[in-house]
């Protein structure tokens, strides 16, 4: 099993992060916050022009026809941006579940979301909360064992605050007149499927929030002096970002093998997942610690920019499944009668 990223897949990342490094700063976050909103209609539109949006629709509905394993570099660089349009949702968690559904669903949102015209998005009763219910044309909602499709007209929305500005949520009421798309074992399956999609999602811009935080904080270490020197001289303060990337360098390796578990429909699926969201989130998580410790008394405050990231990772760690939730799945994994354990057996 080859794990390795292809020349066009790693090529393909370093356009994608110059295009959002250079148009997602952190000035153009705060700007969105000041919006009703929340978003950018014309960033959204700059994403839909590089194909991003159609990345995993298939080609003959006007996509790309690429694999989780295509996207999870991206979604990484997502991460490292903080984006706050759903472009990781759509990819990796709404076009795979109207893919599974099929039908006249599939044939009528799959084209519009691949040219950017539509936005699809998917609510589980495992996040309590539907982010970007408001900006979405279609929603797909578990409700109980069935899965309902509601236009926007068809639901009440409630928002709730996040920690993270750039989250907009929204406890959505369905309508009776919401259409019932999927029920019994089918929805199960549906909805586990989307479940980690939406984990590996997370997990993935994880790393990306991560290794943002850790070059904001070099920045700011070499910047900062004190007794003469630059504080990110100091052997504490080294140890801080060296504990950081140790845990982050550990955690992509579980990512890339989730995507790759995904991607080919593997039944390892559900606790590689798990594993990847569990591992990123760890590290995001001690990279918003030490960052902004090492930022000394700036750290917390609203002013610098670290906070657009550290808040992202907080609550990313508590979506799609949080810390108990994905070491609940991984002990079962583990302790299970007969599990095949260690390194011969982890790539079988």
């Amino acid at each position: 099993m080859d794990f390795t990223f292809t020349e066009d897949q790693l090529l393909f990342q370093e356009s994608v992060r110059d295009f959002l490094v250079n148009e997602i700063t952190p000035e153009r976050i705060r700007r969105s916050w000041e919006s009703d909103s929340g978003r950018d209609p014309e960033l959204w539109s700059q994403l839909a022009e590089l194909g991003l949006t159609g990345m995993t629709v298939p080609e003959a509905c006007g996509g790309l026809g690429m694999s989780e394993v295509d996207f999870v570099l991206l979604a990484q660089e997502c991460g490292y941006v903080a984006l706050p349009e759903p472009l990781v949702h759509s990819t990796l968690v709404s076009v795979p579940l109207l893919l599974e559904l099929g039908g006249e669903l599939a044939a009528q949102w799959l084209p519009l979301i691949a040219s950017g015209e539509a936005k699809v998005v998917v609510g589980l009763e495992q996040n309590h909360w539907v982010e970007d219910a408001h900006i979405a044309d279609l929603l797909l909602l578990q409700r109980g064992g069935n899965l309902v499709a509601a236009t926007p007209g068809e639901v009440n929305l409630r928002h709730n605050e996040s920690v993270d500005p750039s989250r907009k949520l929204f406890f959505v009421e369905v309508g009776a007149n919401a259409q019932v798309v999927a029920s019994g074992a089918t929805a199960s399956k549906l909805i586990e499927s989307a479940m980690n999609r939406g984990a590996l999602g997370a997990a993935a811009q994880a790393l990306g929030l991560a290794q943002r935080m850790v070059d904001l904080s070099v920045q700011y270490t070499s910047e900062r002096h004190q007794f003469g020197k630059a504080i990110g001289s100091f052997q504490a303060v080294k140890h801080h970002m060296a504990n950081v990337a140790v845990s982050l360098e550990y955690a992509k390796a579980p990512v890339y093998r989730a995507a790759y578990a995904i991607a080919h429909a593997q039944d390892i699926a559900w606790h590689a997942v798990s594993h990847g969201k569990f591992a990123a989130c760890e590290a995001a998580n001690l990279a918003a610690k030490n960052c902004i410790q090492v930022h000394g008394a700036m750290g917390y405050t609203w002013e610098v920019d670290l906070h657009i990231f550290m808040k992202k990772a907080w609550a990313l760690a508590n979506t799609w499944g949080d810390a108990g939730f994905h070491k609940a799945r991984i002990a079962q994994r583990i302790f299970a009668p007969g599990a095949a354990l260690g390194a011969d057996a982890t790539f079988a």
